[in-house]
């Protein structure tokens, strides 16, 4: 359908247009993605085999949605990409404030245009992307921001009486007319104000001041909560949930690999930093593998989710770091070393909420355990496991490391050293090379001296080595050593 050559109600009557509301326009564009195996949300990852399918039996269902998920999961996300099912264009009645259909008049400016025009009543296009509405429900949104209220202004300039509907003035849902509307943190929407959306979602009346319009509004209503909600700030009232056809449970990333896509999809890097900035395979699935330890660790609130914003942010704090020091150092390129993970504690301490022993540890210090606790877990992956218990005289894997800075008096990194002397510092230490050789022989020359770092690291955490903070770096030592020294 040329839409530029229908310019008024005669034209559009010619082409056979038929009448068809939202929920049937959303329903049929996602049968034929189906039909033709075209995704129906794409960029949304992890949902494939979950969330996705009981959200498309909704749309399918004609349901209106309640998407009810911890923080970071992509609920508004995928309310959003519901714009994708909508026709291209739609027709509405030009200069209608509720996007009135052409065919179906439900407002008396429309009703009357047609009646005074008829087939010459001039029609306007709406593109499927304006046909989305948002409202964060807060404490204070009034049942006149949502549904409307008399306009004192508009009786005056149009010289009515507040008896006549026409000095209303409508809020958001009614201009939400034929569109997807979302209410985002529902349980946060004052009860009298849910109350409110009683008629709407099920009978179509609005009554504005004692105006009792039969409008039966066409639309398709989303609602996000958050279950922490409903004990903390809220509730969904009953027969709000009653009417809310499909209530759809979201959930974090379930693999590494899956929030490792993600976070590639939603940073924020420019060219110039992703030139810049080379990121070992390892340095992803950890700064991954650290969220995973958050969403599990003691002093953080699981109740209250981890969202995955955090790995987002991390991972750009990250590469940030590493740019930083290459910076001063005046070298083009650089990559990734284990130290520049500190560059990502200001990224947690503002995503997570602590537990009363997490705010006695402090954010900072619960964000390097966190840093810690991912090494921790990563390294059986990678090399020999290391027993809780050993015999004092039993050779294992790293014996010979560990001699190594028992016999060294001590052994420094520091964080801005160029390139040039991070890597000597790390080949200074001959049975670390010869560890690497052995476990990971496969291992991109790119990759190995995060690896090597990753490995001293990871000996501090099994307390095999001793790590101490110096003014411009870390110290390893031998830990026995390092214990007879502070005596």
């Amino acid at each position: 359908m040329k839409i530029d050559t229908i310019k008024n109600l005669g034209e559009l009557k010619a082409t056979g247009y038929q009448s068809k509301s939202i929920k049937d326009e959303l329903r049929n564009n996602l049968r034929e993605k189906i039909k033709t195996g075209k995704p129906a949300f794409e960029g949304v990852h992890g949902f494939e085999n979950t969330v996705i399918p009981e959200l498309e039996r909704a749309i399918l269902s004609r349901h209106n949605i309640n998407l009810l998920g911890l923080r970071g999961q992509a609920k508004t996300r995928l309310a959003r990409l519901m714009i994708e099912l909508l026709d291209e264009y739609m027709p509405i009645v030009a200069g209608s404030e509720i996007n009135d259909d052409p065919l179906k008049p439900i407002s008396r400016f429309a009703k009357d245009l047609i009646a005074s025009l008829g087939d010459k009543t001039p029609i306007h296009w709406v593109h499927r992307s304006e046909r989305f509405f948002e409202k964060l429900a807060t404490p204070d949104v009034t049942v006149a921001d949502l549904i409307g209220d008399v306009d004192p202004i508009k009786a005056a300039n149009l010289k009515l009486s507040y008896a006549d509907d026409r000095v209303i003035h409508f809020g958001m849902i009614p201009r939400a007319n034929r569109c997807i509307f979302v209410i985002n943190e529902l349980p946060d929407l004052q009860a009298r104000i849910q109350v409110a959306l009683f008629n709407i979602l099920q009978e179509g009346d609005i009554q504005i001041r004692g105006f009792k319009l039969r409008m039966p509004l066409d639309m398709q209503f989303v609602f996000t909560a958050n279950p922490e909600d409903y004990t903390n700030r809220g509730s969904i009232v009953t027969p709000l949930k009653d009417r809310i056809g499909s209530q759809i449970l979201t959930h974090y990333p379930e693999t590494i690999k899956i929030a490792r896509t993600i976070t590639g999809q939603e940073a924020k890097l420019d060219q110039i930093q992703s030139d810049a900035v080379y990121v070992p395979s390892l340095a992803k699935d950890l700064l991954e593998q650290i969220v995973f330890e958050a969403r599990e660790s003691e002093y953080i609130d699981n109740k209250s989710g981890v969202s995955a914003r955090l790995s987002i942010t991390a991972y750009e704090n990250l590469l940030s770091t590493a740019e930083r020091r290459a910076l001063k150092s005046g070298i083009d390129k650089t990559t990734v070393r284990l130290s520049d993970f500190m560059g990502i504690i200001p990224a947690i301490t503002g995503k997570v909420e602590l537990v009363y022993e997490g705010e006695q540890e402090g954010a900072a210090v619960v964000a390097q355990h966190l840093i810690g606790d991912a090494i921790h877990t990563f390294l059986p992956a990678y090399f020999p496991k290391i027993e809780k218990l050993e015999k004092q005289e039993e050779k294992t894997a790293y014996s010979d490391l560990i001699d190594w800075f028992f016999a060294e008096s001590g052994f420094e990194l520091l964080d801005d050293a160029t390139d040039k002397v991070y890597k000597a510092t790390l080949d200074s230490i001959a049975p670390l090379s010869i560890l690497i050789k052995k476990y990971q022989p496969q291992l991109d020359s790119e990759d190995t001296y995060f690896m090597k770092e990753f490995v001293l690291w990871a000996l501090v955490e099994y307390d095999k080595l001793s790590k101490d903070r110096i003014s411009q770096g870390y110290q390893f030592s031998d830990i026995y050593g390092n214990y007879i020294n502070k005596l």
